[in-house]
């Protein structure tokens, strides 16, 4: 990029804008060659607004969020001025503006404290062409997060990164830039406080982020802009936690996602693409493989393979359908939805010139005018198989005709009964600035400041503004549709505005390998920042080779703590119009750890989903950086890359394994204070660990899994393993199960709590379906206080709202091992044990309630703790699995011998049990589909070829399989 960069000076106070009593400061250039004005104004408690602008490079045209009003909610903010500069203290925040030098000087931190934020001396604000430029001391002890979604790891500090998106297909998950978001929103995060810098323009630029140094300057950060003056908002918070809220307040909340959304989304570009058999009937196929090795699924990511032409040349044409690969439409999304897979449809704001409506969408000017051939803009469009082009345009929402255009195909999917859209390709990777934009929508849409409908050009109203309005248009026309449901529009390019249209993203075509799925936690952790809160990652790789079984297997159970949970690829092959396809069960002898693990996350749901809702509400993401609320433990200052560990929620600190053959891992144990109770281990061998260590923790791939700790003293909302129908839902075309099972997993003190002290986690729950202006949140507590022979629990909730959960009992699980009782001073306690399948659902309760308790509590013990007649035992204590004589019990307490009794030692599990304990011992063996996927399974498990080739041979009750 050419550098023209001209720094304006020597500044004045301008008399006719300055009120020295008001929390602002207005200052202009004495260069009449550069007649610039700078504006600084406290415009919220702890937000201040910078502009520094002229005739020439006017303020964004279309800011990215709202212009915000001012209000400082009573908050009386102390103004002092003097002849060489301004003070502006509000609360604890402090502002200064130096004017006495060549240039005005900003810096902002709090009372006591050195400035977080400092602008560069005689350099802070400069001209740089068309565009601006910001200039800010480096230093190098920030943590400096944010820009949307940026390379790993998540420290962002000593580099540069194009504030711009395209096509990253493939890309390097530690080195590429640009990837897919244009949100430029620096967070300069410190033990003492945060400050956030937010431009909201449209337009391209850069940030370097210390990366440039110079003798007579130093290290220093900048914020180029390609385009037009500068609007900032400067933010600032004592916690990211702050920081991230204040910003929702300017840019809008995370919208509400469908509940079905957090459940497994299956993908693959294969599928749509085949006409041998036809795609639809491949997809149904898929449906059925997915219960046929039962793993729950909820929607299928349906790539743009529907929308090629039948005839050459075989183009993608966004809006139509391929009748040979989809004969009905209408009649195929009804079959798929019976078979519980709701369909997300690949949409691409562009049309080849093949397209059977590319003539009329260019006469009517919905596409981009060349300046140069007075024509609609042409350029090269991914057209066919991979890498493959031809000639067309992008849809220019800025023409009345471009945005209906859109709106109306979006409708007409609507109506056929796709269930979200995605909006892919939505980068605008257009090659020339001077391209025009039509400047004609409606005004609801976009309104054109005076004066700069004769500046049409798409470098000053930027790229990515299309395709905020892109998201726009999809979402308007759902709610068209459906009015009393939540849009859902997953986007893979975003800006800032876009989210208040698009409800989810993910981190678009990334590649197979260990270092990749490394690379996506930072990515996820900066994207959650930046208000992109329903995120995840295509699981196994979008491009590159096949996952082998270990990878596959890491993958999907990191993955399942992530808010989207994908697995979707391209896979080039050698029919590169087709590529190859991850599927759960490619890998035999995994398919029922991947079963297992993808159980477990539909478990989840209740937690993962009400962590959904307290992000609309109050803007903290699900996934969360190590020091999120522990800032005050010096160590998580040394832990920013963001990479190996990270907060799912509050009440679950989740490790991921990021090398082949793996059995141990280093892991911090972040402390916030010196009452901290510490962490539960839930996996083997469950041992409690103190806060404020690094400790080892055991990650056999095939075994213990990744690390997953529960935080001493929270809980953590679970329910069914499978799919269920969402309380808003009208119909039950599929016959999914009621979500009427609710369970709480609590993580007490080993020992008695301290000074008696209560624990207390809140969770959410709303219908899973209903439009924001309808929705009602209902807030469900439990309580709990340990001593070392008993639980004390309490359960209240808050269903003012409207919305009635229908679960009408709350099942209270303990840790593995935990034999202590759970008493309840208002509630009448059930000892449930386990029910035949495994699960704390199947009870009666006789207990009746009383006026203002209506919930009874109920006891049972989490897996793979077993019951016997007189308590729980420990798995695999001795040879017998209950560790204890049990021949005297019930015989429905004999069959529940083991929950994982696959995970012991051949033999050990079934010993002394009846033969329905035996049966219940194979129930995971039963989901095996053959004897190689039978055989795989003992090898894994440590038994000898030949020993399991017999075993897998044997008729009747054999310990794992009948393949005889």
């Amino acid at each position: 990029m050419p550098q023209r960069e001209r720094i304006p000076s020597s500044w004045t106070v301008d008399a006719a804008g300055q009120d020295s009593t008001k929390p602002s400061v207005h200052l202009r250039c004495n260069d009449a060659t550069l007649p610039f004005e700078f504006n600084f104004e406290a415009v919220r408690p702890n937000v201040f607004r910078t502009t520094f602008t002229s005739a020439t490079h006017p303020l964004p045209p279309r800011p990215s969020v709202p212009r915000a009003e001012t209000k400082l909610d009573g908050a009386e903010p102390k103004v002092t001025s003097t002849d060489k500069g301004t003070k502006i203290q509000i609360g604890d925040v402090i502002a200064n503006v130096d004017y006495a030098g060549e240039t005005p000087l900003l810096s902002v931190g709090f009372d006591g404290q050195p400035p977080i934020l400092q602008d560069l001396d005689n350099r802070s604000y400069a001209v740089n062409g068309d565009g601006v430029a910001h200039y800010t001391q480096y230093n190098r002890k920030t943590f400096h997060v944010g820009l949307g979604e940026k390379a790993a790891p998540m420290d962002l500090s000593g580099r540069r990164f194009q504030i711009s998106a395209t096509d990253s297909f493939g890309y390097d998950a530690h080195r590429t830039d640009p990837l897919y978001k244009n949100i430029p929103l620096l967070i300069n995060a410190t033990p003492q406080g945060c400050v956030a810098m937010f431009s909201t323009s449209h337009t391209r630029g850069e940030y370097s982020i210390g990366s440039e140094m110079d003798g007579m300057w130093g290290f220093y950060k900048v914020y180029r802009q390609d385009f037009g003056g500068l609007e900032e908002y400067i933010i600032t918070g004592k916690t990211l936690k702050e920081v991230v809220r204040t910003y929702a307040d300017l840019a809008g909340y995370p919208l509400l996602v469908p509940r079905w959304a957090f459940g497994y989304l299956s993908g693959g570009m294969k599928y749509s693409m085949l006409d041998d058999p036809p795609a639809g009937e491949a997809l149904i196929e898929l449906a059925h493989k997915m219960k046929e090795h039962d793993i729950p699924c909820s929607a299928y990511q349906m790539s743009s393979g529907y929308t090629v032409a039948e005839q050459e040349p075989k183009n993608r044409h966004v809006f139509t359908w391929n009748r040979h690969r989809f004969p009905d439409p209408e009649d195929w999304i009804k079959e798929f939805h019976k078979l519980g897979m709701r369909c997300i449809a690949n949409v691409k704001p562009y049309l080849v010139s093949s397209h059977p409506e590319y003539q009329k969408l260019k006469d009517a000017g919905g596409l981009f005018l060349d300046p140069h051939t007075k024509e609609p803009a042409v350029t090269k469009l991914w057209s066919a198989g991979g890498g493959e082009r031809a000639n067309g345009g992008h849809i220019d929402f800025t023409s009345e005709a471009g945005y209906n255009w859109w709106y109306n195909g979006i409708k007409k999917l609507a109506e056929e009964g796709i269930d979200c859209m995605w909006n892919d390709n939505n980068e605008y990777t257009i090659p020339d600035d001077e391209w025009e934009c039509a400047l004609n929508v409606s005004k609801d849409v976009l309104e054109v400041p005076e004066g700069l409908e004769k500046r049409p050009q798409v470098g000053l109203w930027g790229r990515s503004l299309h395709t905020e309005l892109n998201g726009k248009a999809s979402h308007d026309a759902l709610l068209a549709v459906n009015p009393d449901s939540r849009p859902f529009v997953l986007t893979r390019s975003a800006t800032a505005g876009t989210m208040r249209y698009a409800c989810s993203s993910w981190s678009g075509d990334n590649t197979t390998s260990w270092d990749s799925m490394r690379g996506s936690t930072a990515l996820g952790l900066n994207a959650g920042l930046s208000l992109m809160q329903c995120y995840g990652h295509d699981i196994g790789g979008f491009e590159g080779p096949q996952p082998d079984p270990e990878l596959l297997l890491r993958w999907v159970q990191l993955g399942i703590y992530s808010p989207r949970f994908a697995i979707n690829c391209f896979k080039t092959g050698e029919d590169n119009s087709i590529g190859d396809v991850i599927e759960p069960w490619m890998h035999p002898s995994i398919t029922h750890l991947v079963r297992k693990t993808i159980k477990r996350r539909y478990a989840l749901i209740p937690y993962i989903y009400s962590l959904s809702l307290e992000s609309h509400q109050t803007a903290s993401p699900p996934q969360r950086w190590i020091g999120w609320g522990y800032e005050s433990d010096p160590e998580v200052w040394k832990l920013l890359d963001g990479e190996k560990q990270y907060w799912l929620g509050d009440s679950m600190l989740v490790g991921g394994v990021f090398e082949a053959g793996a059995s141990k891992v280093k892991f911090y144990l972040p402390k916030a204070s010196d009452d901290d109770e510490g962490y539960l281990n839930l996996n083997a061998p469950y041992q409690y660990l103190e806060a404020g260590q690094w400790v080892d923790l055991d990650v056999e791939w095939h075994g213990a899994g990744i690390p997953v700790l529960g935080k001493v003293g929270r809980a953590v909302a679970v329910g069914r393993d499978v799919q269920v129908l969402s309380p808003g839902e009208k119909e039950n075309v599929a016959n999914l199960p009621l979500d009427d099972y609710r369970g709480v997993e609590i993580f007490p003190p080993q020992k008695a709590s301290r000074d008696g002290k209560w624990h207390e986690t809140t969770w959410y729950e709303d219908d899973g379906t209903s439009a924001s202006t309808k929705n009602k949140i209902s807030s469900y507590t439990v309580a709990y206080s340990a001593t070392e022979s008993e639980i004390k629990v309490k359960f209240c909730k808050d269903e003012s709202s409207g919305f009635e959960a229908p679960w009408k009992s709350l099942v209270v699980i303990l840790p593995f091992g935990d034999l202590r009782k759970v008493v309840s001073e208002d509630k009448e306690v059930v000892d449930l044990g386990l029910s035949a399948e495994g699960q704390c659902s199947s009870f009666k309760s006789s207990n009746s309630p009383t006026p203002n308790i209506k919930l009874p509590i109920v006891l049972c013990a989490i897996v793979p703790l077993v019951y016997a007649c007189n308590g729980p035992r420990e798995v695999g204590s001795n040879p017998n699995c209950l560790g204890g004589t049990y021949t005297d019990c019930a015989a429905d307490k004999q069959a529940l011998c083991t929950l994982e009794c696959f995970n012991q030692p051949p033999g050990q599990c079934t010993t002394g049990c009846t033969t329905r304990a035996q049966q219940e011992c194979q129930r995971d063996c039963m989901a095996i589909n053959n004897c190689d996927d039978c055989i795989e399974h003992l090898l894994i498990m440590g038994e000898a070829e030949s020993a399991a080739l017999e075993a897998c041979s044997q008729p009747g009750d054999s310990y794992y399989c009948n393949c005889g």
